[in-house]
């Protein structure tokens, strides 16, 4: 058994947090590159190459590439001979907390939903997602994400009876909010599992990167299907039209009941804010 104490998450996560933030994805910039060549409105163009300047001068200067740094969603691979000693929730948490006062991140989380809505001030807690697998080894991916692309999610119980239409029809329909969503944007679709599960299997899916196949040949062809249709909608950059809507979609699926079809579309924005270690 490993030993690694719950402490040097801290650091991890800090660090994982400025990097995500101020670091555009290595492949949605070669991803933004490639769209200027199929690009054809000029509106669309201008705005492409100001999210690649943009980008550079996030970098170069350390500054948040959007100036909402989100609420941070941290996914932990765990493997099952590690031991994680001590308080894993309050470790990533002090990470978070760190980041965003040293990096001068915007602070966006309220303590109470309702009645109040007051300020934690530190932008925790983090939203934590574990899952154990084999090894001694942790993967952590630290996904910043803004609240434009998150409510414009959505999770809808489908006929089970329409089967794979029935998905491609409500991620279409679902697909328009994408120009509240900074576009081109990345979609990630959950299908499966439970009505509280679908939606963190939709957010999964973005963290795939955008060269990646899926491995189900029939989600993969229907991952390109519905990346062309949600293209010729014509939203395009910003929202300002075009051909460029989005950049890649990702479908991710599990088991369900046989008188269920649960699905759930989630966006990231071009930002796309991500980073990820392993220890």
């Amino acid at each position: 058994m490993r030993e690694i104490p719950a402490a040097e998450l801290t650091r991890i996560v800090k660090d994982l947090c400025l990097k995500a933030n101020t670091g555009l994805r290595p492949d949605v910039l070669e991803a933004v590159r490639a769209s200027l060549a199929v690009e054809t409105s000029p509106t669309g163009r201008e705005v492409l190459e100001q999210v690649l300047q943009n980008a550079e001068l996030a970098a170069s200067e350390k500054l948040p590439i959007c100036q909402d740094t989100g609420y941070v969603s941290v996914f932990i691979q765990l493997g099952q001979d590690v031991w994680l000693k001590g308080d894993i929730a309050e470790a990533i948490n002090e990470g978070v907390r760190q980041a965003y006062a040293e990096g001068f991140l915007r602070k966006s989380i309220v303590a109470r939903p309702i009645f109040g809505r007051e300020n934690t001030g530190d932008n925790t807690p983090a939203f934590i997602n574990i899952d154990l697998v084999a090894g001694d080894k942790v993967k952590i991916i630290v996904m910043p994400k803004g609240g434009g692309t998150e409510n414009a999610s959505r999770l809808r119980m489908l006929p089970v009876s329409k089967d794979a239409d029935a998905v491609k029809r409500f991620v279409l329909e679902m697909a328009e909010n994408a120009a509240k969503s900074c576009p081109p944007v990345i979609v990630g679709v959950g299908v499966g599992g439970s009505f509280d599960k679908v939606g963190l299997l939709a957010k999964k899916a973005l963290l795939r990167p955008l060269s990646d196949k899926n491995p189900d040949p029939q989600l993969a062809a229907f991952e390109g299907e519905l990346l062309t249709e949600i293209n010729n909608l014509g939203i395009g950059p910003a929202g300002l039209g075009g051909k460029v809507t989005a950049l890649g979609v990702k479908i991710e699926t599990m088991p369900t009941h046989i008188a269920c079809l649960p699905a759930a579309i989630a966006f990231n924005c071009i930002a796309a804010r991500q980073a990820e270690a392993t220890i």
